[in-house]
């Protein structure tokens, strides 16, 4: 699975404030992606408000553009991971961003996400090529 590559990680507030965008595409713009993680934000409360019993906030497949391909996560607290990919063969199920995560964390004040650990984390993730992408939570 050499083809596949993150393109970029969004987090969005259960308010539906961005909270952290990384590009990590070389071709396109931080533009796209942040219109990429817009969009993602209504087929994510789409697909909650049909099914807003379902246990798994794993969201799959959110839509394909182009080249790339969105998938989604929601978190028990209502955050909202987005994750672009070149290819649309790869599952991201969970994350370790135990901040985000943690339904005592109140992200509610904050603009954006400034924790080093966190974007080093982030960065790490966006930075593996030629490896399946898999990422889950303790």
């Amino acid at each position: 699975m050499s083809n596949i590559k993150i393109q970029c990680i969004a987090i969005i507030g259960k308010m539906n404030n961005p909270l952290y965008i990384k590009n990590f595409s070389t071709t396109h713009p931080d533009l796209k992606y942040h219109y990429i993680a817009h969009t993602s934000i209504d087929v994510i409360e789409e697909r909650v408000s049909t099914s807003p019993e379902a246990s798994d906030t794993y969201l799959g497949l959110l839509y394909a553009m182009e080249d790339l391909a969105v998938y989604g996560y929601l978190t028990n607290t209502r955050v909202k991971f987005v994750v672009v990919l070149s290819v649309p063969d790869a599952v991201i199920k969970n994350s370790d961003m135990k901040s985000v995560c943690n339904p005592f964390y109140n992200l509610d004040g904050k603009k954006s996400i400034v924790s080093k650990r966190f974007i080093t984390a982030i960065d790490a993730i966006g930075k593996m090529t030629g490896e399946e992408v898999s990422i889950s939570s303790p």
